[in-house]
């Protein structure tokens, strides 16, 4: 009689069956993991990128030329966004630029200046859907604002969900003065953060604007004093944010979204998202710890 049996396949099946064979597979395959995305975030060239106990820290790395986008710095801060969506240890993040002079001082005009009509929609389509991803990050997203935001700049910082600058901070879109117009998204954000009129007036005058009118007219959250006061007021807002649950703080800036989008059904949407929250474990969790009077235990799920 002919015998089926096969020691090494019926090993193999031992071992797929095995706990202690499994719970190692999923460590091995979580280090390669955490190695791959750290490779990834050691990477770049014209930004730096770090995780601190869950808030990253995005640095616009171009000092010499005062933090100018370019399509290459572009594409580093999209990949670093990519890694914030993938990295479940990331909370939140700071986008910032290096030195004091420049947050990023606007595009890189030599790249600019070779710009045809073809590929300058694809540089503008690019940069949009750039910041559409942070934009629509489920991670809370601040601006730090030291010096000159402005063009891509400032487009860059209205993305994000909170802006916080520095008195020494200048907002502007003077994309005019170069016969072109705002290509990432500036025409439709300012418009949301400030208004019809005052969109208009800014946008077509290219003129720049301090810190404190920034302010006045709700295009920052915050102005502080310097940069190291900036990063102690957006660590102090993000660690408070990241203590909440991560789904319900991920639909509220959904939500918010929404209200931009014509596509959307901005209430139903937050009524959707209402009865998700309900079911996670995370309102089990959040309403027993009011009970009983302690603090919640939030896992995102």
């Amino acid at each position: 009689m002919k015998s089926y049996f096969n020691p090494t396949k019926n090993l193999w099946l031992q071992l797929l069956f095995n706990p202690h064979f499994l719970a190692l597979f999923a460590f091995l395959a979580l280090c390669l993991s955490l190695q791959l995305i750290q490779l990834v975030m050691d990477s770049y060239q014209n930004i730096k990128f770090e995780n601190n106990n869950g808030i990253a820290l995005l640095t616009i790395n171009r000092p010499d030329k005062l933090n100018a986008l370019n399509m290459k710095t572009v594409e580093e801060i999209g990949r670093a966004i990519q890694v914030v969506y993938d990295n479940a240890e990331i909370r939140a993040v700071i986008i910032t630029g290096a030195g004091e002079k420049a947050f990023v001082a606007g595009a890189d005009i030599a790249e600019i200046a070779e710009l045809t009509e073809l590929n300058s929609r694809k540089f503008s389509e690019q940069g949009q859907d750039v910041f559409a991803t942070i934009e629509n990050c489920h991670k809370p997203i601040i601006a730090l604002v030291n010096g000159f935001a402005l063009g891509g700049g400032c487009e860059l910082a209205m993305a994000c969900h909170m802006r916080i600058a520095t008195n020494n901070a200048k907002f502007g879109l003077p994309e005019v003065n170069l016969g072109i117009i705002p290509g990432f998204g500036g025409t439709q954000r300012l418009t949301q953060h400030v208004g019809k009129g005052k969109a208009f007036e800014l946008a077509t005058s290219g003129d720049m604007i301090s810190a404190e009118n920034a302010l006045s007219i709700g295009l920052v959250n915050h102005v502080l004093e310097d940069k190291t006061a900036a990063m102690t007021k957006a660590v102090e807002i993000l660690a408070k944010i990241v203590n909440k649950a991560p789904l319900a703080v991920g639909m509220v800036i959904d939500c918010i979204n929404a209200v931009y989008n014509d596509e959307v059904d901005g209430y139903q949407m937050e009524a959707n998202s209402f009865a998700n929250c309900v079911k996670t474990e995370d309102f089990a969790e959040g309403t027993q710890a009011f009970l009983e009077k302690r603090k919640p235990n939030f896992i995102g799920e």
